[in-house]
């Protein structure tokens, strides 16, 4: 009897991986590993990027006046939104390839007027940052990063907690001994936003160093520190951008080391994967290609360094006035609904010890590929974007004559699960869209995990994508 042809299978990629393949997959997750040790925020990850591209020609877009095929411009937007572009063949107006990730990651701020003192010890006040089970942050040692800025527009950057030398920072949590009133709360109620303290400092100021108008010494010693060190001052805390994100470098995991572990694969995995994918372009490619690397995803893509921004329509208004395009208004309108998008960001891995949040046949394995998403959203697809059969057929065609692994799934079981990615801001252009990206092991935790088959199998989708 012949064998019943179309069946939808998910396999362990690493069954069938050639020694070629296997070669290429640990050379691209080795860039990756250096990559995520370095992009810890999105000003970073920024930076990191900006890099990467201008070793490779990439010049920014300000500083030309036409663009021709071939040429490789980016335009960024306030050091942490970035768009990359290599121009194709086709007049930008005739629509462009795009992969849009976000850098942006759950992680704790620093509020504007942090520094407190409690019963002897010195802390930093927190605001946490995106979705977050907050016990995960507990005990665990924090590295400091970012930026302060002065009112001159001298700006100090910081970076504490990576370096074998450096110190680190801590939440702490009270002990199981005396735990009992914690551990009868619900989960969600069990930990207080506002008691997330940072530990900074417990040592008073000298004697010989005082200032009596400060009451609280162990405070003044830490700012004391701050100026001797950095040369800020409390005031300078208001106009700073400081976060915590948890100490150490990636890892590979496991005694075979498939997979790795790491902060903020969410998304700076996807984002890596969509940018080297533009780097890694052949030749011209026949129609515009673009990476957008976006901020503020993980708290609903607001303000101007967001999707829900202006940003993206402004840049590709910039890239049609440097082809002369007649009807440069109406030709930024069909560019934009002409174009075509893979929202690039994570998926839940389905988890062998947490079978009842998935949906059955639909979710997510390790090392079986790129997921593609076809809606996010809650409930009844509410906040979905939904992309149409037509464009997915395409994906396939695609994706199948470059010999791709990949797999199609939901995030989670129906009314259980749900979430949102940048895909419903750039569909409202008329663009297609859908989410596509590697599924992940403990999402927005601290340490969340990656298949590195998955990894190599999505940039590859990525640049088959922008090639096509």
């Amino acid at each position: 009897m012949d064998k019943i042809k179309g069946l939808v299978k998910r396999e362990n990629g690493y069954r069938k991986m050639t020694a070629d393949e296997a070669k290429a997959c640990a050379a691209y997750n080795a860039d990756y590993l250096s990559y995520l040790g370095i992009a810890k925020t999105e000003r970073r990850a920024y930076d990191e990027a900006v890099r990467r591209i201008e070793a490779l020609g990439f010049v920014e877009l300000s500083t030309k006046d036409t663009l021709k095929p071939g040429d490789k411009v980016y335009r960024g937007y306030h050091g942490k939104t970035l768009m990359a572009v290599v121009i194709g063949e086709e007049p930008v107006a005739k629509g462009i390839n795009v992969i849009g990730g976000h850098t942006d990651a759950p992680r704790i701020d620093i509020k504007p007027v942090p520094i407190c003192e409690k019963g002897g010890i010195a802390y930093f006040d927190t605001h946490y940052y995106g979705g977050i089970k907050k016990f995960h942050w507990l005990t665990h040692p924090l590295a400091l990063y970012g930026v302060i800025v002065k009112p001159d527009g001298t700006k100090v950057e910081i970076a504490i907690g990576d370096k074998p030398e450096d110190p680190v920072f801590q939440i702490t949590d009270i002990l199981p001994h005396f735990g009992a009133e914690q551990s009868g709360k619900k989960l969600g109620e069990a930990f207080d936003p506002e008691d997330m303290d940072i530990v900074v400092g417990s040592i008073p100021v000298a004697e010989d160093e005082d200032d009596e108008d400060v009451k609280e010494k162990v405070k003044l010693n830490i700012l004391r520190l701050l100026e001797k060190e950095y040369g800020v001052t409390e005031e300078d805390f208001l106009s700073a951008e400081l976060e915590l994100v948890p100490a150490g470098m990636p890892r590979e995991l496991g005694l075979d080391r498939a997979m790795i572990v790491g902060y903020g694969h969410d998304d700076r995995v996807c984002a890596y994967a969509g940018l080297k994918a533009l780097m890694d372009l052949p030749a011209i490619p026949r129609r515009t290609g673009m990476v957008l690397l976006c901020d503020k995803e993980e708290i609903g893509s607001v303000g101007a360094t967001g999707m829900d921004s202006t940003f993206f329509e402004n840049s590709v208004a910039e890239l049609i006035a440097r082809q002369n395009t007649p009807s440069p208004e109406v030709a930024v309108r069909r560019a934009l609904e002409a174009s075509r998008m893979l929202s690039a960001d994570v998926c839940a891995a389905s988890d062998p010890h947490f079978p009842t949040a998935d949906s059955p046949n639909n979710m997510a394995m390790m090392h079986a590929g790129g997921c593609m998403i076809k809606y996010t959203g809650a409930r009844g697809k509410g906040g979905a974007s939904d992309a149409r059969a037509e464009f997915i057929a395409d994906l396939r065609r695609i994706f199948a004559a470059d010999g791709l692994t990949w797999q199609a799934g939901e995030l989670g079981r129906c009314e259980k699960g749900g979430g949102g990615t940048i895909a419903l801001y750039m569909a409202r252009y008329g663009m297609d869209v859908v989410d596509f990206g590697v599924p992940l092991f403990n999402m927005h935790a601290p340490w969340e995990a990656a298949s590195k088959y998955d990894c190599y199998m999505t940039y590859r989708a990525y640049k088959a994508f922008l090639a096509d």
